[in-house]
């Protein structure tokens, strides 16, 4: 191993980002290592993993999982070191052999290693939105402290980050951008009725015109939620203010994003839709590396096209809009509320509008309260999800 090469350790390895950044590290051995891989409680993925990639360390969230894991490791004769719970996590995040830290668990679990990878000065690579939206302020507060570099790999986030100015850590994020735009597939509805969207059910939600995704996250793009979450992320990504980060639908979702800045000037990140091209981006970052992405063909795509967003259609837009300008809690209070609503909506409990209302009169009976600390954010979580179920009910009993 070379002196240059990237020592990498991935929180959330059996998840879609950890498959697809193993897949680039791959490619290039001389350039990337890994030290350590962490995950929630898929042990038997992650042992094949240890097996192909022989880390120094795996950490797994599920203490019995770890048990497991680590028995098969002692089998198999491998070198790994296998640590458990939070407090494995929060170690392999902040462990000095590794200089990258890529931060893909899903959830709060994610929260804690990532904001210790920030405050230990690694090199992050940000796919857990939670760390953003639920605790934005401090989470920022520590890569600025600790002099963290923070690398989005998000395709929409990482767009903007490769269209923004090279200066833009000496000379601000937001010199001579007039605003950011944010592409949006539209998701299974964009062009169905508002007044028809009350009979959706969860398998035509989760129906995505484009790929397929988890349940979950294809909700969230159906209701465009994912969009107004990404538009909290991007303004304590890009130091911007919430009305210059806009939604734009482009069904093709081959841009994944646009600058436009003061000179009327629009700078657009085009490419295939596949997580390995924002993930090798942000792996060599300032340079340039194969992803095994195919090369983008426009002439064979034709025409690119784009439309505004239907406020009626997805008021879930505009309610993350009124999260982010209350600030402090009130982002927490939506995600949490979000992921009660969708899973009560998966198990046919309420409505596709439910979702929508459920995260409204949670923003509305849970006034927005300072976040000075992880507890703080944590805690404003605790207290919407808590709250979001009883309004499920209450929904559930109405409907």
């Amino acid at each position: 191993m070379s002196a240059s090469t990237r020592r990498i350790t991935i929180l959330g390895a059996t998840g879609s980002i950890g498959a697809s950044t193993l897949d680039v590290i791959e490619r290039h051995p001389e350039r990337f290592s890994v030290t350590a891989l962490a995950a929630h409680r898929q042990w038997p993925v992650l042992l094949e993993q240890i097996a192909r990639f022989r880390p120094a360390y795996a950490a797994l969230l599920d203490v019995r999982a770890a048990r497991e894991l680590a028995e098969a490791v002692r089998r198999e004769g491998l070198p790994t070191q296998i640590l458990a719970g939070p407090e494995g996590l929060v170690e392999v995040a902040t462990h000095p052999a590794a200089d990258t830290v890529v931060a893909g668990i899903v959830g709060s679990a994610g929260l804690a290693p990532t904001l210790a990878a920030a405050r230990a000065g690694k090199r992050i690579l940000l796919a857990n939105k939670e760390t953003l939206v639920l605790a934005g302020s401090v989470f920022m507060s520590a890569v600025r402290q600790s002099g963290a570099t923070l690398l989005p790999i998000d395709s929409e986030h990482n767009a903007i980050f490769q269209c923004l100015p090279a200066a833009r850590e000496a000379h601000g994020a937001t010199r001579g951008v007039r605003r950011i735009l944010l592409t949006a597939s539209g998701g299974p509805f964009r062009t169905t009725p508002a007044n028809e969207l009350a009979d959706v059910t969860p398998e035509q939600a989760c129906a995505h015109p484009r790929w397929r995704m988890g349940r979950k996250i294809s909700v969230d793009s159906a209701t465009m939620m994912n969009k107004g979450l990404e538009t909290i992320e991007a303004h304590w990504l890009f130091g911007l203010a919430p009305d210059a980060i806009e939604v734009l639908i482009h069904p093709e979702s081959i841009v994944h994003s646009m600058v436009e800045y003061d000179d009327g000037s629009v700078l657009a990140q085009l490419g295939n839709p596949d997580m390995r091209t924002p993930i090798a981006h942000a792996l060599a970052w300032p340079e340039r590396v194969s992803a095994g992405v195919a090369a983008l063909d426009l002439a064979q795509i034709g025409a690119l096209t784009f439309q505004a967003p239907d406020r009626e259609r997805f008021p879930c837009l505009a309610l993350a809009r009124a999260a982010l300008a209350a600030g402090g809690t009130a982002p927490a209070t939506l995600n949490a509320a979000n992921e009660i609503a969708v899973a009560a909506f998966l198990e046919r409990g309420i409505s596709f509008l439910d979702i929508a209302g459920v995260c409204a009169d949670a923003l509305a009976a849970l006034p927005a309260r300072a976040v000075g600390t992880l507890d703080d954010a944590l805690e404003a979580d605790r207290a919407s999800r808590a709250l979001a179920r009883e309004l499920v009910s209450r929904h559930a009993l109405s409907a």
